[in-house]
């Protein structure tokens, strides 16, 4: 089952020793003599932040699966809203406990032998069973470049990292309506700009079934859900592995999925 796994670490180490996009050399260049704050960190000027973010909100309109766009348009919006979730977390002990010991989730420190040997239903079992199901891999989640705080520039990392862990939490497929609903639950929960633009102009690419379903059901489930839950962030997922799905669900007040919504795209 790691199989699919393990090739897309492969290709991922492959891809990052590629050349960097040229609108990342240019804002290197531009930016040559600032003080980096992390490894991947690109300072930037306010002006230059809202050309990248208008660039990538636009993109991302147009190709909703341009992570690296999305991606873009997270850090260069979510400032303020970066600063909330931070102090959340800090008053929070889980949270302040992720906040102090950084892990980071990805095919290198995850242990999928372990995954794969706990019992069924358990968090990291389900967990696998997605990035299997739905073929996606941890290490596609793209380096922070544009925060200009380091420690902000984690807790955006920290929210991509556990992205798929909603999935599984919310029951969500990563097709179009599924990431649809998931952005609903992480507008309601982070109020961050680009998970509201996701659920408000996500669903203009889905079919007319969907969009039913979507507005009848699954916004109101979202948006219930992710007012009862208490921040995500604040969850240390790489400790509760081995617990229960319905459990963490329960503890979290996530109501179960709908059933039907594997069937439609």
């Amino acid at each position: 089952m790691a199989t699919l796994l393990l090739r897309s670490r492969r290709l991922h180490r492959s891809l990052r020793h590629r050349a960097r996009p040229t609108v990342d050399v240019l804002l290197r260049a531009g930016s040559h003599g600032a003080r980096l704050l992390y490894p991947d960190h690109i300072p930037t000027t306010p002006l230059q932040k809202m050309l990248l973010a208008a660039g990538a909100a636009g993109m991302a309109l147009y190709n909703p699966y341009r992570h690296d766009m999305v991606a873009v348009l997270g850090e260069t919006t979510g400032c303020y809203t970066l600063k909330f979730l931070r102090d959340q977390m800090k008053k929070d002990p889980e949270g302040a406990q992720i906040l102090q010991e950084r892990p980071r989730i990805s095919l290198s420190t995850l242990d999928l032998s372990k995954l794969q040997s706990l019992p069924e239903g358990s968090l990291g079992r389900e967990y696998l069973r997605f990035l299997n199901s739905n073929k996606v891999s941890p290490d596609t989640r793209a380096p922070t470049r544009f925060v200009d705080d380091e420690e902000l520039a984690y807790v955006i990392q920290r929210y991509r990292e556990v992205h798929d862990m909603l999935h599984t939490l919310l029951g969500m497929p990563t097709n179009m309506l599924g990431e649809v609903v998931v952005k609903w639950f992480e507008a309601v929960q982070t109020g961050l700009p680009m998970c509201i633009l996701g659920a408000l102009f996500g669903p203009i690419r889905l079919r007319a079934q969907s969009l039913q379903v979507l507005f009848s059901e699954l916004i109101p489930w979202a948006i219930q859900n992710g007012r009862r839950a208490p921040c995500v962030l604040n969850i240390y997922y790489e400790q509760r592995w081995e617990q229960p799905l319905t459990a963490l669900r329960e503890e979290l007040g996530i109501s179960p999925p709908p059933k039907h919504i594997q069937g439609l795209a």
